[in-house]
């Protein structure tokens, strides 16, 4: 754990392509423990800085993960050390099994002996999974593949979850029930780094929340602090101030 229980630390993080500031000069820190979100509109810069984070974008600023700086750090070295990431439109291999897609995230891991009991935690979590487990990933549904990418980045036995859009495409009900998954895995020990357009559940879950506008922080606090804010209500929860 890094200094003050600091798990994650970004400090004038800044992503251009080309001309273009997708992120501007942000710093944010993830207590070990924590679920943090990052809301704000599309092309405000949350996948950017989670892209950021996992090595896949060039970056200028500085990214450390347990005081360990990731500048330079190959996206599945990153991985190994104990981040996995759930991108956004889920990333699952449509032509592999259930099963072969979990088994792919335990490639790296050296305590080969605990993988049959990590099966079980993620079948457990997912019943509907185990029910589909011999089936192609690109059979199931919009809720059953986000399930699928969620148990993927549980088998990597990773400390921090970094995770783009849960929610998007997915009826209300399934959305309830992805963010009821992610508090469980919470409270199991994993922190989670949150990137969300549902500003509403991702807000009512969050120990704290930054608000991001073109590439620019505006706003940070606790989560239920910035569910009552004024200006986060009218601009991402649709309701008047």
């Amino acid at each position: 754990m890094g200094a003050n229980g600091i798990m994650l630390s970004i400090e004038n993080l800044t992503i251009a392509y080309g001309n273009i500031k997708a992120v501007d000069n942000i710093s944010l820190e993830v207590n070990e423990g924590e679920i943090v979100t990052l809301i704000g509109a599309n092309g405000a810069g949350k996948s950017s800085t989670l892209r950021a984070i996992s090595g896949i974008v060039p970056y200028s600023g500085r990214i450390r993960y347990r005081q360990e700086d990731l500048r330079g750090v190959a996206a599945h070295r990153i991985v190994a050390m104990g981040m996995a990431q759930v991108p956004e439109g889920r990333g699952i291999f449509g032509n592999l099994t259930v099963m072969e897609n979990l088994k792919l995230a335990t490639w790296q891991r050296k305590d080969k002996g605990d993988i049959p009991k990590d099966y079980e935690r993620a079948f457990g979590i997912f019943p509907q999974l185990q029910k589909r487990r011999d089936q192609l990933g690109g059979t199931l549904s919009g809720g059953e593949q986000q399930m699928l990418a969620v148990a993927r980045a549980l088998m990597s036995r990773s400390s921090m979850m970094l995770l783009d859009e849960p929610s998007m495409g997915l009826a209300p009900m399934l959305v309830r029930d992805i963010f009821q998954v992610l508090c469980d895995i919470n409270r199991a020990g994993t922190t989670i780094l949150l990137v969300e357009q549902n500003a509403h559940m991702a807000l009512s879950i969050a120990a704290r929340a930054y608000v991001l506008e073109t590439g620019r922080i505006i706003l940070s606090g606790p989560g239920k602090e910035l569910l009552g804010d004024s200006r986060v209500r009218e601009a991402y929860l649709g309701v008047d101030a």
